[in-house]
């Protein structure tokens, strides 16, 4: 394999999974090392439940992020989930809303179809991913979830052209699937913020996508049952040793999926989502525990895509 590895020493870039687990030097712009994240909080009642259990167990929260699209969130809600981000100084996250399932295509539906599931399909839907984008912007949000690549360089091409916040956050989904530290490095040049990994990756590939790439990763410590239901909080001291800057995130074991949610689900959205604040308090005893010295950033910290107050009483146009 010399060959190969000869021209991968020529590009700089690892020339195998990085073995000896090198500590990251690298970290969030206010010197921290971990954020802490709580995904799939669907509404303004999931994030005011959300804010409850952070008080009630004593933690701090630096992102909620949401999976059933902007899309699906009336102006009112998103006006709510902006406010109670600014409020508490939480970066809040919203997946962009039309997918190719959206659609009335049937590949997306299929056994070796669903890979494209969280993708935009034809230039309609990346218009329509686009204008999602906007109307979050103009009712305050600073953060968006994406999950295809020419979204993320739109995104990035329009905050050029001024049409889009320069600070806005754009997060890039597990689903988009890139799992090795070239195709990872590729969406940070395109314009990606931060990246979420594949929930079942070695520390050795941890480390290696570290060497290559300077943007912040996002790793469920904590995995839903569609993504493996990994529990890897024993790992939490060396995940963040290697990885820095990372956002730990916890999702939840045996829980049902409930994309795309509404007021039908809202019960089972709540209590989800206090128990994934459960696990973050869980995983956050073990950090205070085995890694004492690890840093966390303060609420509010730099490249956080807090929420800002706007005056919308009515729909965006």
């Amino acid at each position: 394999m010399e060959w190969a590895r000869d021209g991968l020493r020529k590009l700089q870039l690892p020339l195998g999974d990085a073995y000896d687990l090198p500590t990251s030097q690298k970290r969030f712009a206010d010197g921290a090392q971990y954020r802490v994240e709580i995904p799939s909080v669907e509404g303004p009642s999931a994030m005011r439940a959300a804010i409850e259990e952070m008080k009630h167990h004593g933690i701090q929260v630096h992102r909620i992020s949401q999976g059933s699209g902007i899309m699906l969130l009336k102006d009112d809600e998103i006006l709510e989930m902006a406010e109670l981000g600014h409020e508490h100084r939480i970066e809040v996250c919203l997946f962009v809303g039309p997918r190719a399932p959206f659609d009335i295509g049937a590949q997306p539906l299929t056994q070796a179809g669903k890979n494209i599931g969280w993708r935009h399909a034809g230039m309609d839907q990346l218009v329509y991913a686009l204008e999602d984008i906007h109307r979050a912007c103009e009712l305050g949000i600073r953060s968006v979830l994406v999950a295809d690549e020419g979204l993320i360089w739109l995104v990035n091409e329009f905050k050029a052209l001024g049409k889009l916040p320069d600070d806005l956050v754009v997060k890039v989904s597990v689903l988009q699937g890139a799992s090795n530290p070239v195709s990872i490095r590729m969406l940070q040049d395109l314009g990606a913020s931060t990246f979420n990994v594949a929930s079942d990756q070695t520390l050795p590939r941890l480390a290696s996508i570290r060497q290559v790439a300077d943007l912040a990763i996002d790793m469920y410590v904590e995995a839903p049952d569609d993504f493996g239901g990994f529990v890897r909080h024993y790992e939490l001291p060396e995940i963040i040793r290697v990885l820095a800057p990372v956002y730990i995130k916890f999702g939840l074991r045996n829980a049902p999926n409930i994309y795309p949610s509404g007021t039908h689900l809202d019960q089972t959205a709540i209590a989800l989502t206090r128990e994934r604040v459960r696990r973050a308090a869980l995983g956050l005893e073990m950090i205070k525990r085995y890694a004492p010295d690890a840093v966390a950033s303060e609420l509010a910290g730099p490249g956080l895509g807090i929420p800002v107050i706007v005056n919308k009483p009515h729909a965006v146009h």
